[in-house]
């Protein structure tokens, strides 16, 4: 959530009257996050969330957006999408296409606690078991073969050392694909700052703007990466356990997502490694953009290659 396309009051006061939610009181850039521009926007009727898409197309954003009002309707804490005056949830703004959501209450948290890990887990799991009966489907855009383009694309700029890394854990990743363990859609991005809590409470997840069909397991990898890390790259006991136990709850764990685990570890790494690269190295220009340290999961993936046969023990 970042800044890319600046809108002036007064076209989003024109915007703002194809819906029922009263004249506009303010709007604030969103800094955090990455891909697209986001507005706080506050009404005389309520708080919401402006996205003006920056890379999805028109035709792309139905998936996303029928996602997070099914997700809603199925008891799963998160942004439901508003409808304009002819219900659509799709609008265009500045030449983007555009939607509103409902601004939720808390707060992300940058240090997350056992309890809050374990309130998230839960609601991950219930999101990937509800989330099996979505009718819409989506492949993957940041997957294997977005990794060996945009590992192409960022060797040369690479250490010795990190050039060997990248290369061996594409190799890896390529001779262990698990395509067949249980998929459904996932939300493949739901990092400290995609959740908000009040207190231990979570409130709600946001920006479902990567959900894709693909490997549940791997989108429990990715959030235990971010959420139960250390700032050396290690994982909190505590913490992933309290995560992975919850999770468990709502979707119990097959024999083969136990023996997968470190797979979908390392994979969720390296994913985030990438990204985080390609962002600092080929940086798109925006009024007001976030960029997330690469150096963070550099230590992250190190850890899950190293830890691979510890963190394939036994932890439900």
């Amino acid at each position: 959530m970042s800044v890319y396309t600046r809108v002036e009051r007064e076209q989003l006061e024109t915007f703002l009257a194809n819906y029922d939610l009263g004249a506009l009181v303010e709007q604030q850039g969103i800094s955090d996050g990455i891909e697209n521009t986001n507005y706080f926007v506050t009404t005389t009727k309520g708080r919401y969330v402006l996205t003006l898409f920056e890379s999805l197309s028109a035709e792309e954003l139905p998936f996303f957006l029928d996602l997070m009002a099914f997700l809603a309707d199925n008891n799963v804490p998160s942004a439901s999408p508003l409808a304009d005056n002819n219900g659509c949830y799709l609008r265009v703004l500045n030449d983007r296409p555009a939607a509103l959501v409902e601004r939720l209450t808390g707060a992300w948290v940058p240090a997350p606690s056992v309890a809050q890990c374990a309130a998230l887990g839960a609601v991950l799991g219930r999101s990937n078991r509800v989330g099996q009966s979505f009718k819409g489907r989506r492949a993957n855009t940041r997957g294997p073969h977005w990794w060996r383009v945009v590992s192409e694309q960022l060797m040369e700029k690479l250490s010795e050392t990190d050039a060997k890394m990248l290369q061996d854990e594409l190799a890896y990743q390529s001779s262990h694909r698990l395509d067949e363990l249980p998929r459904g859609v996932i939300h493949a991005d739901l990092f400290r700052d995609n959740a908000l809590f009040q207190g231990d409470e979570l409130t709600g997840v946001i920006d479902f703007y990567y959900a894709c069909t693909d490997v549940l397991l791997y989108d429990l990898a990715v959030t235990v990466n971010d959420w139960c890390s250390n700032e050396d790259g290690t994982l909190d006991e505590a913490r992933t356990l309290a995560m992975l136990q919850a999770y468990n709850t709502e979707r119990p764990l097959t024999d083969q997502e136990h023996v997968c685990w470190p797979v979908m570890l390392r994979a969720g790494a390296l994913r985030f490694w990438l990204s985080r690269l390609q962002d600092k190295l080929f940086p798109r220009p925006g009024e007001m953009t976030h960029i997330k340290n690469p150096d963070e999961y550099a230590r992250v993936l190190r850890d899950r290659i190293a830890c691979s046969e510890k963190n394939s023990l036994p932890w439900v």
